[in-house]
């Protein structure tokens, strides 16, 4: 491990002049830890501490760049400063030192001080060696104890780094293991999300749940955690035939909520399997409703696939599935043969999905409301809403394929209702 890498932190690399800082000035955290192990990312997280007045100095320079400010812990002195592409945190050091600032952090790796001014690196805990060998160790227990979110944090970050958690770190994390109720639920949340979404996610999930930290919010996810396991094993087996598949399943449930369908597909397996238990859990968990009707929608839809002969479902049958399942399906069909649906079962409706112009799974209207009432002479009224979904079945079905064959139909179907209301009468 090259100290030289530390040249990706130097002052010539940040998005403001480093000369506004006082010195000394130190960089920590996670921008040092990535600069040490080599690890591009794409957006560029700083955290600077500064012996004093951290929240002016960042205020100084929003200003002077016209960037974003927001004052992150008034009480501890913690202020954000962001450009584009680039996020900069200053804080006041904690206690009064350096070095006292340092035994309070969470994980040795994190907790190595930089001087980017004087090319000085502060490694107070033997870290260098734990990111040579790839562990995340605690600084000391009362740190995690102090902010139990920290918990949490270690399996994320081994996920993220591919390194291991030290026995003794581990051992602590199993007795501190209840804190973690304490912490407010959308920054477990936050936690959570990152474990979601990484390709790794799933295993060390599983050890968390193991060790007490993710059992109080998914108390059924024990039957199911081998099953979660396997969805990423699936998304290659499914991706050999549906090229698509992962740039969808990394899509968003909605533009403004960033949980991908991937992360649904495994949260569906954590959750309840019932739908009312499932979303008292990820209320809890404080998801919106975006995300928790996507969840539950993937959930129920596995449901009904347990119920029926795949293969053997009508085509009004796949078409109201689909009306159902919506976006959701590349999650649900991960997890369905996740949980032992075979991949010659499902394929039928995969293919369907996977052809934009099916009529089936992506149904286009010949017509619309305001076409039925002026042909037909109809007045407005639920009856329209139900023709319209009855030509949308029939073209499904391939029995009609033009806007009059489907004025036709209407007729028809608004002719046998009136016949059988006469005969009722």
């Amino acid at each position: 491990m090259s100290i030289n890498s530390l040249s990706a932190l130097s002052p010539e690399t940040w998005p403001f002049d480093g000369r506004m800082l006082p010195q000394p000035v130190y960089l920590v955290g996670g921008s040092v830890r990535d600069a040490l192990l080599k690890r591009k990312r794409e957006y560029l997280d700083l955290d600077f501490i500064i012996l004093e007045q951290a929240v002016s100095i960042a205020r100084n320079i929003a200003k002077e760049y016209q960037a974003g400010f927001v004052v992150l812990d008034a009480e501890r002195k913690i202020a954000r400063v962001v450009f584009k592409g680039t996020t900069v945190d200053f804080a006041e050091i904690e206690g009064d030192s350096l070095e006292e600032d340092l035994w309070r952090r969470d994980f040795t790796i994190n907790a190595i001080a930089y001087n980017p001014f004087t090319d000085e690196l502060i490694d107070l805990f033997n870290a260098l060696k734990d990111l040579q060998e790839g562990i995340i160790r605690m600084v000391k227990s009362a740190n995690l104890k102090e902010d139990p979110l920290r918990l949490l944090r270690a399996y994320r970050q081994a996920a993220q780094l591919g390194f291991i958690i030290s026995p003794e770190t581990e051992t602590t994390i199993r007795e501190f293991a209840p804190l973690l109720t304490q912490v407010a639920v959308e920054r477990v949340q936050t936690e959570l999300g990152y474990l979601l979404s990484h390709p790794q996610g799933m295993i060390w999930i599983e050890k968390a749940w193991k060790n007490g930290l993710l059992s109080d919010y998914f108390p059924a996810a024990i039957e199911n955690l081998e099953i979660g396991k396997k969805v990423e094993i699936v998304v290659e087996q499914l991706e050999k035939n549906w090229s698509n598949l992962k740039v969808e399943l990394a899509t968003g449930v909605r533009e403004t909520v960033k949980t991908s369908l991937l992360a649904i597909a495994k949260l569906a397996i954590l959750v309840n399997p019932h739908p009312q238990k499932a979303e008292v859990e990820l209320m809890r968990l404080k998801y919106s409703n975006a995300e928790i009707r996507s969840t539950i929608s993937v959930i129920k839809g596995l449901a009904k696939l347990s119920e029926v002969e795949i293969p053997q479902m009508s085509v009004r049958e796949q078409y109201f599935f689909f009306q159902e399942i919506g976006k959701n399906f590349p999650a649900l069909a991960v997890v369905a043969v996740a949980k032992g649906i075979s991949l010659e079962e499902i394929n039928c409706l995969i293919e369907r999905y996977i052809k934009p112009d099916d009529p089936v799974a992506h149904p286009i209207a010949l017509l619309n409301g305001n076409d039925l009432i002026t042909a037909l002479k109809l007045p407005k009224s639920p009856i329209v809403g139900q023709l319209l979904k009855e030509i949308l079945i029939a073209r499904a079905e391939e029995k009609i394929f033009t806007k009059a064959e489907a004025i036709k139909l209407a007729e028809n179907l608004i002719q046998v209702r009136n016949k059988d209301s006469l005969i009722d009468n």
